[in-house]
């Protein structure tokens, strides 16, 4: 008999697991998206990790990602097309925590140069990604900071911060709220993105660098007439009048 195959390692169950295009609720047409193919998608296609992270992540190989991921794509499309009810539910998966696998991502790649960006303001995490007028950067060697310098965006704002952070070599962001447009853009610029953090960066920097950074990989900041707010499924807070979010 074969050997089953070990579960894939899921860090987020989705909490939304049924759909379906109006006026069709009542379809019996249903397509079954497993939650790993789910996860695929929202690693790679959410939360902007390259194949190989994702496989590390879930801890199997790149085949196995790339077969998840491209039977996902498929299914969605489908849904899309065919006008059926999409259902998230089943496989083969255990619910592991997502912070350990930040420190076995840097050295499985083997690592050892990196450029980390916070947004920053007044030494703290500045909340809204589209807004900051200042990175800090921190030139990492060895999983020891090196170098740090904080650089004005001279006016750059959402979708062209990054490019900025592109040009500038960045390779991973700390951020606290963000949208989809800029987690669009960062993901096209290779730029891994931890959104969600708060408080003293340097102290971000550090728990980042340990693998225990507190981190919500769903936060987003979503607008709301004149006044916006940060949608962080830990905490809420009100964003104020004069400043926005990063979401074009």
């Amino acid at each position: 008999m074969p050997r089953p195959s070990k579960p894939r390692k899921v860090k987020r169950i989705p909490r939304y697991t049924r759909f379906y295009a109006e006026g069709h609720e009542n379809s019996k047409h249903l397509i079954l998206l497993n939650v790993e193919e789910y996860e695929t998608i929202r690693l790679m296609d959410y939360v902007g990790l390259t194949q190989e992270e994702c496989a590390i992540s879930m801890g199997v190989g790149r085949a196995t990602v790339q077969s998840l991921y491209v039977e996902a794509r498929k299914k969605m499309a489908r849904f899309l097309v065919e006008a059926s009810g999409l259902r998230i539910e089943g496989g083969n998966y255990e619910v592991c925590s997502e912070q350990p696998i930040i420190a076995e991502m840097r050295s499985r790649k083997g690592e050892n140069v990196m450029k980390i960006a916070v947004t920053y303001e007044n030494r703290q995490v500045f909340q809204h990604f589209g807004h900051t007028k200042q990175f800090k950067i921190y030139q990492v060697e060895e999983g020891k900071i090196v170098k740090t310098e904080v650089i004005d965006t001279n006016g750059s704002g959402h979708g062209a911060l990054a490019g900025f952070l592109k040009e500038n070599e960045v390779d991973t962001l700390i951020c606290g709220g963000i949208g989809a447009g800029a987690r669009n853009a960062l993901a096209e610029a290779g730029i891994r993105l931890f959104p969600g953090a708060a408080g003293d960066a340097d102290a971000q920097v550090e728990s980042f660098l340990a693998g225990s950074l507190n981190y919500d990989p769903d936060t987003m900041c979503n607008h709301h007439g004149e006044e916006h707010s940060c949608e962080n499924h830990k905490k809420d807070h009100s964003c104020g009048e004069n400043h926005g979010c990063g979401n074009h």
